[in-house]
């Protein structure tokens, strides 16, 4: 298979420029992914109320399950794939594009049929066992029809991160949008318009990921210098094994999201029910705070998947200069970029909380103190997020899910047990910047150790 001259931009191209090139689309593309849950639970609050936003959070668990072994897959195919682009085994590359799109296929049909079977049990494990009994109704409602978008989603994904790692970021930032501008045009007609509730805002996701599938799939045969054949959609065990530990940190990343979640839901349900809050309040706004912080989540997770490939190709061509320099450049934007977000959930708190309807008084002082006390240190993310995606890029995955433990199960929820024992319902969002703190100086120790490796290799390099 020929080289395409267009991966040569990788090896040749100002760094900078090929961060805005890929890393803007990927970013677009990952928020327009968090948008989706957003969107809905904003149209939900107008339409439905506290109830419909407090079911919605208990559903999520369900979504950050199924986006953990969709995006195991999708990154460590991408991962797998610029890696071998940069050896110029092209054959491979195709290869692992292929099994990639296979076994999403797969993983998502099973995810599906199994939550739809564990269905009842999964929702009071969230939390739905002390919720009012409308909560869990319209949670079961919200569930149902949104699971059967999951195979499509893990599809997309895989496919997207493709196309974005093979030179055509805007196309996979197209595909994105469209289906999130028509997640929102359905939104408002089915839940404002049609008085559909809590139903109508799953079919308007479920539309919006389908058109997603569909746009993504079309693309393949207009890939660039490749030449995908049915034959490399064959599951291959040596291949799926290649590519599949490569993403163990992004399914740590969004399954570690999982225990979270489950665990807050029970502890705020269980704290809440104790407090003047009770606990459907103390529910709806952490789900609030934890949708809208999963935008910040997204540009950082962006950030890093956009310069991916462009570390994962000259890694492969042992060009560590260019690796160094791309994440050094990666952390600094990132942290950036978090400070912004930070300013704007510290000054602009009551009119990002106004977007999911107007509540109680109870309702808007704990949304407040979720804001300003769980988000107060999240900058950090700018560092510690893409920092794991930069050892997963190199085909370092230990050290890539040791950053992702770390910031999720080894401190954040020990410090939400033992805070919420101590504290009550408010020692749970302290539990939030302790956790960023601890995790940003882990991983501070294990980024400073892979430039000292990197120096080392230039060093060489050079003589």
């Amino acid at each position: 298979m020929n080289q395409n001259n267009s991966l040569t931009m990788f090896e040749k191209e100002p760094i900078v420029k090929l961060m805005l090139k890929f890393a803007l689309p990927a970013i677009a593309s990952m928020v327009v992914n968090s948008i989706y849950n957003i969107v809905d639970q904003i149209f939900i609050g107008q339409g439905v109320g506290i109830l419909g936003n407090a079911a919605t959070n208990l559903t999520f668990p369900l979504v950050t399950i199924a986006m953990a072994i969709g995006t195991m897959i999708a990154d460590g195919c991408v991962a797998y794939f610029s890696l071998k682009l940069g050896q110029r085994n092209y054959d491979e590359a195709t290869r692992t594009m292929g099994n990639g799109i296979t076994i999403s296929l797969l993983a998502g049909l099973f995810m599906a049929a199994l939550m739809e079977l564990l269905l009842q049990p999964i929702l009071n494990l969230c939390g739905g066992r002390s919720v009012d009994p409308q909560t869990f109704e319209y949670a079961t409602e919200y569930a149902r029809i949104t699971l059967i978008g999951i195979p499509f989603v893990c599809v997309s994904m895989t496919v997207n991160s493709i196309i974005r790692a093979q030179g055509s970021p805007r196309y996979a930032m197209f595909s994105n949008i469209a289906g999130c501008i028509t997640n929102i045009i359905l939104d408002a007609w089915f839940v404002l318009g049609l008085e559909w509730g809590v139903a109508g805002a799953a079919w308007a996701t479920i539309i919006g990921q389908v058109l997603n599938f569909i746009l993504a799939v079309t693309y393949i045969p207009r890939l660039k210098g490749i030449q995908f054949k049915l034959e490399y959609a064959v599951p291959r065990i040596k291949t799926i094994f290649s590519f599949l530990p490569l993403g163990i940190s992004s399914f740590f990343t969004q399954f570690g999201n999982t225990i979270v979640v489950i665990c807050m839901n029970n502890l705020i349900v269980t704290y809440g029910a104790a407090s003047i809050y009770g606990p459907d309040i103390p529910l709806a706004a952490q789900g609030i705070v934890m949708k809208v912080n999963s935008i910040i989540i997204s540009v950082m997770v962006g950030l890093g998947i956009g310069s991916q490939p462009i570390v994962g190709y000259n890694y492969g061509a042992k060009n560590f200069r260019r690796v160094k320099e791309t994440y050094l450049k990666t952390i600094i934007i990132g942290l950036a970029v978090g400070v912004v977000g930070w300013a704007c959930f510290q000054f602009f708190t009551q009119p990002i909380i106004n977007l999911f309807g107007q509540e109680s008084d109870l309702y808007n002082q704990y949304a407040l103190k979720c804001f300003h006390i769980f988000l107060a240190v999240i900058f950090l993310t700018g560092f510690v997020i893409p920092s794991g995606i930069f050892f997963q890029s190199i085909g370092k995955p230990t050290k890539a899910m040791v950053c992702t433990l770390t910031r999720q199960i080894v401190y954040f929820l020990p410090s939400a047990f033992i805070l919420g024992h101590i504290m009550g319902i408010e020692g749970l969002l302290y539990a939030g910047p302790l956790g960023d703190i601890l995790a940003a100086i882990t991983v501070g120790i294990l980024a400073a150790g892979e430039i000292c490796i990197l120096n080392r290799d230039i060093k060489q390099l050079d003589t």
